[in-house]
């Protein structure tokens, strides 16, 4: 999938889709939408600096009672070393958009893993049934 917004809600639905087949309730798919769509979009302004050429690979497995989800890209890495979870309250108070997108993922995946293996970075978000 090129890394364009254009393609975020074929993204959303592509994920949303199997995670119905796999058995979550509405409410869950819609997390696990979101979850997505924060990804997919921080990868196309960070990883790409929204260079609209770019490609970014979805992979969606099951595994026992977890579904899992790996976004590949080939931008600049994510560093986790030097992330910081964001104050919401100040946010929300100074009105500050953005910034949030890491910390919306982690609450509503149960898990999730950043790696680099040579020049592809891999995103990977697991929700169990």
């Amino acid at each position: 999938m090129h890394a364009s917004t254009e393609y975020l809600a074929q993204v959303r639905n592509f994920v949303a889709e199997h995670a119905l087949q796999f058995g979550f309730e509405a409410n869950v798919v819609d997390d696990i939408r979101l979850a997505v769509d924060e990804a997919f979009t921080n990868i196309i302004k960070h990883a790409y600096n929204n260079d609209e050429r770019q490609v970014v690979e979805i992979v969606v497995d099951y595994k026992g009672n977890t579904f899992g989800i790996s976004l590949f890209d080939s931008g600049h890495t994510f560093s986790v070393a030097d992330y910081q979870r964001p104050n919401i309250k100040k946010r929300i108070k100074c009105r500050k958009r953005g910034g949030v997108g890491v910390y919306l993922i982690k609450k509503l995946m149960d898990t999730v893993n950043y790696q680099c293996k040579g020049r592809i970075n891999e995103i990977r978000m697991t929700k169990k049934r």
